[in-house]
């Protein structure tokens, strides 16, 4: 699985900076699994966020290692083998020439491609003018950045993964990414199939989140942040300039970091649902009920509306 370059560092999960000694190291994290150990009242998603910590920066070698940048090795692979391929953060490059004959959705827009542009000034910005900057996507760079400008990357990269899931649906499904959503900024994706109008927040904030009180919270959320409503607001404006209501409103999250799977946020039949990515595809075909399908029989009068109306950031 690709790491978010939103998780906590280890160094921000020990609590030191990333120039503390070897001893202090030692100290930070004897003091925190002492904290942290269930046994002893602590919690167990921390104490096994301390353990891959110290898994990864506890002895020389392995600090080393963290430092230097993750080594080359197989996508999806855990592993450096022959044939292996640089790991990178940056824009997906075209893949290999399809053999296959199935036609994809259709795909409008540039997904991730305003936060990636965003990111590239944040971290120009964070680097200093006049600084050469030949990788801005290099592991060790990125990981030494402040979270916000990590954030920034991690969100650009989960848009680019939703749409490369919607991609591999057909040709009964269109996607529109980046999409202007006036003084509200932007909805990442529009998504047309079937089952409904989806409006879809993509986000990566690198750590467990949850649904409380009608809103999503966890410790990567930023304070000033806050999905379900964004997401509507953003959904509301978009809808006001193009006259098309939407299904239902989607965020999609990465697998690890949603313990429920789908969860719905408030009451009513057309909320806004919360699911990990891997159901994405059952969510869009199906609808979030799962077997209780919305059909929408204006599809092509819905996406012509749509082909006139949306406009890009």
């Amino acid at each position: 699985m690709t790491p978010s370059p939103a998780s906590a560092t280890p160094y921000e999960v020990l609590g030191v900076p990333a120039t503390a000694t070897d001893d202090d190291l030692r100290r930070a994290y004897r003091r925190l699994a002492r904290a942290t150990h269930p046994d002893l009242g602590g919690s167990a998603s921390a104490f096994r966020s301390l353990q891959l910590a110290w898994e990864q920066v506890g002895t020389p070698e392995a600090r080393a290692r963290y430092d230097r940048g993750r080594p080359t090795q197989r996508p999806g692979s855990g592993t450096a083998g022959p044939g292996t391929v640089p790991f990178t953060w940056g824009p997906p490059t075209p893949g290999p020439h399809r053999t296959d004959s199935k036609p994809r959705a259709r795909v409008h827009g540039h997904p991730g491609g305003a936060n990636r542009e965003r990111y590239l000034s944040l971290m120009r910005e964070w680097v200093g003018r006049g600084v050469p900057l030949d990788d801005p996507y290099d592991e060790s760079l990125v990981r030494s950045a402040p979270p916000e400008i990590r954030h920034v990357l991690a969100d650009a990269l989960s848009e680019e993964a939703t749409v490369a899931v919607v991609t591999e649906l057909g040709i009964g499904f269109t996607v529109w990414s980046d999409v202007d959503a006036g003084p509200e900024g932007k909805l990442d994706h529009i998504v047309l199939g079937p089952s409904g109008l989806f409006a879809v927040q993509s986000s990566d904030w690198g750590s467990e989140v949850a649904v409380v009180r009608g809103e999503l919270v966890g410790d990567g959320i930023p304070v000033d942040e806050q999905p379900v409503r964004d997401l509507t607001r953003q959904a509301r404006a978009v809808r006001k300039e193009t006259r098309v209501s939407f299904t239902h409103h989607l965020i999609v999250v990465p697998d690890d970091d949603f313990g429920p799977a789908l969860e719905q946020v408030g009451r009513g039949r057309r909320g806004t649902w919360v699911l990990r990515r891997s159901l994405l595809p059952q969510v869009l075909r199906h609808g979030p009920e799962l077997g209780d399908r919305t059909s929408l029989s204006d599809v092509f009068e819905v996406r012509e509306r749509l082909q006139q109306t949306v406009r890009f950031v």
